[in-house]
């Protein structure tokens, strides 16, 4: 579970049903033994009661007949007064004084021998003596609660009545609420996860709105953005004044090294326009020794570098402070990419590159900053051709999609190591000097940074494919809009 809202819901859940089963448990084994005395009390109260009913209905009997035992070859209770006793639902023999059954109720009699046999167990020991207790005479049944009640009102022939009943004849209170909580206690959990997922829910909004002003924040240019805090004191509302303070630190040394870059890049243009000056000027001079020719053209080479170098450290540094406007304008965006393609054509001829470019017929109008997509077209192109062994083939494509201007450039060089993909848009990064063909020299690394700069300041995305040894494939996508919007955004 990735989200703290579900976590805390689950945390809230086990918790509860926890609580539910320990407090369930603790009360079914209370009950359950106040239930088992107060069921024990009432169930001897109701076989006394059986008993002594039984017993005054035998003496009565006995002193209106005179006779309640029919002399056959079996002695049993008279059909008459058997009959009354027909509708007792517990167990009920009627023994003589030998132990031997007068009569044993419908109930008593469906027992199986062994049964019956264990039920008048009591009266085979000691028939004519009070007795009551438990026992288990029936596995099915259960425990049962049995008395002996003797009878001596009933004629020399009656001597004692058993009356007896098992304890699952009455379901308990205990087993009752057992019951009911297993039906509501799943009701209960579920409503109160529910108003647990909804609590959390409430209680997260602002960690989540916090999140997507977070995720807003994407670049350095950014970070004068703040989030907002409710004036609650708690843990949410603390890490957001802790982001702000964090925000404003960034801000603050985001701010100092863009003025610095600017600074350090508009200062070090004047000494290396001079430095160039100068090379040049010994260069063209008649009396420079032959021997110091080299290195001077040498320096030159590298005192270029450093001031390409630095003018893509000022634009980025002004990029990035937001002082570098678009010029734009509506053009036809088919003139800047064949002038790319004239370009790559002349740099590649020497490698013998082939490069092919496909554009549509028809004009493609878009709003653009002329000078900037030209240079965002030529550090691809650039690329494109000093990373493509000779004998490959660079390629340049434009697609119009209606709400979407598409340009292309493909190489079949040896390609870009998956892991280098997210890094090529860094500054100062640079890929293996190994990938470059012979002689040429490496990049400053800015290049691509800039190119990336240049396609966001469109409101357009730059994308790249690549696999090794299959090349490279750079996608540029350019919203057509006005020169209006272009100029606001």
């Amino acid at each position: 579970m990735r989200s703290i809202r579900w976590r805390l819901t689950f945390a809230y859940a086990l918790a509860l049903l926890t609580s539910m089963v320990a407090f369930g448990a603790s009360l079914y084994f209370a009950r359950h033994e106040t239930s088992l005395r107060s069921f024990d009390q009432r169930l001897q109260q109701r076989l006394q009661l059986e008993a002594e009913l039984s017993a005054r209905y035998l003496g009565e009997s006995y002193r209106v007949l005179g006779r309640i035992v029919a002399r056959d070859s079996t002695p049993a209770l008279e059909p008459t007064i058997a009959a009354f006793f027909e509708s007792f639902r517990d167990y009920l023999v009627i023994a003589d004084s030998g132990g031997r059954v007068l009569f044993a109720s419908d109930s008593a009699s469906s027992l199986p021998i062994a049964s019956f046999e264990r039920l008048r167990a009591p009266l085979r020991s000691s028939p004519r003596a009070l007795a009551n207790g438990s026992y288990t005479f029936d596995p099915a049944s259960g425990p049962a609660r049995y008395l002996v009640l003797p009878i001596d009102s009933a004629g020399p022939e009656v001597a004692a009545v058993l009356v007896a009943a098992p304890s699952t004849t009455t379901v308990l209170e205990a087993e009752a609420l057992l019951q009911s909580m297993l039906v509501i206690a799943p009701l209960i959990l579920l409503a109160s996860v529910l108003v647990g997922y909804w609590v959390a829910g409430r209680n997260l909004e602002p960690l989540g709105t916090m999140v997507r002003e977070l995720e807003a924040i994407t670049d350095g240019t950014s970070l004068h953005r703040r989030l907002a805090v409710e004036r609650t004191h708690d843990e949410v509302a603390r890490l957001g004044s802790a982001v702000n303070l964090m925000f404003e630190r960034l801000e603050r040394s985001f701010a100092a090294l863009h003025r610095f870059t600017a600074e350090a890049s508009h200062e070090l243009k004047t000494p290396l326009m001079v430095l160039r000056a100068g090379v040049e000027r010994a260069l063209r001079n008649p009396g420079t020794p032959p021997e110091s020719l080299q290195a001077l053209d040498e320096s030159l080479l590298h005192i270029n570098r450093m001031a390409e170098m630095v003018d893509s450290l000022l634009t980025l540094a002004r990029a990035d402070e937001g002082r570098l406007p678009l010029a734009v304008e509506e053009c036809d965006i088919r003139e800047l990419v064949g002038e790319a393609a004239e370009t790559a054509s002349m740099l590649a001829e020497a490698a013998e590159i082939v490069v092919t470019v496909t554009i549509p017929d028809a004009p493609v109008p878009l709003a653009v900053d002329r000078n900037r997509i030209r240079q965002l077209l030529l550090n691809l192109v650039t690329n494109a051709v000093k990373y493509t062994p000779q004998g490959g083939a660079v390629s340049l494509g434009l697609s119009d999609q209606g709400g979407m201007v598409t340009v292309t450039v493909g190489d079949t060089g040896i390609g870009i190591a998956a892991g280098d993909l997210q890094h090529i848009f860094d500054r100062f990064w640079r890929a293996d000097p190994a990938r470059s063909r012979i002689g040429e020299s490496p990049g400053t690394g800015l290049g691509l940074a800039i190119t990336k700069w240049i396609a966001e300041a469109h409101g357009g995305s730059i994308s790249v494919q690549s696999r090794p040894g299959r090349g490279t494939l750079f996608t540029v996508g350019l919203p057509r809009r006005t020169a209006a919007e272009s100029t606001v955004s």
